[in-house]
């Protein structure tokens, strides 16, 4: 439910970027309301934030207290439930496979899965920034292949004891001593400008 949500959010941030009509202005039926990257981005890293730290917090967190069903690394094959990182990057894919062309996953100065590591410039100076600034995002406007895209790198703090607990504790972590509210690395969101 929190995934289709997100998706129904993203497509319709992503019609209103592309300039595409999200609503009539009364006086001009024929207006459109344009809304900034900066804006749509916000939006979007709004609602990946909310379900996640819903997900983290009320099912992770929760389903563990109780001992009803715990969270790992391999999920799939342990029928447990998926990380909070896990949960993130399977919902980036999902989007990803929409058609809406918006993308995003976690990016990390220490990442444990290698697969998050910065693989640009654009992404290590943003998690730079971010690190010394997370209070507001690293923004600009790439090209790729002769497109145009918009991203951002917002702030991943460490907002719950199952992230910290998770990152200070794994033997492939190359920084275990984070604490609560600590910036452990960022989200990147990425979508055409065209």
């Amino acid at each position: 439910m929190a995934t289709q949500r997100m998706l129904v959010a993203m497509l319709t941030l992503t019609v209103a970027l592309w300039g595409g009509p999200l609503w009539s202005a009364e006086k001009d039926p024929g207006a459109s309301i344009k809304i900034a990257p900066e804006t749509v981005a916000d939006y979007v890293h709004a609602v990946i934030e909310a379900d996640r730290i819903f997900y983290t917090l009320h099912v992770v967190e929760r389903m563990q207290a109780h001992g009803v069903a715990a969270a790992s690394e391999n999920w799939r094959v342990s029928h447990t439930l998926p990380l909070p990182a896990q949960f993130l990057k399977e919902s980036g894919e999902l989007a990803a496979i929409t058609g809406a062309r918006i993308q995003y996953r976690l990016i990390g100065l220490w990442p444990i899965n290698p697969q998050n590591a910065a693989t640009s410039d654009f992404e290590k100076k943003g998690l730079e920034e971010v690190r010394a600034h997370p209070e507001r995002p690293y923004t600009g406007v790439l090209t790729l292949g002769g497109n145009k895209y918009f991203q951002a790198v917002y702030a991943d703090r460490a907002f719950a004891q199952a992230c910290i607990g998770c990152h200070n504790a794994h033997p492939r972590s190359t920084k275990q001593d984070f604490k609560i509210n600590d910036v452990m690395g960022g989200v990147l969101i990425s979508f055409p400008l065209e």
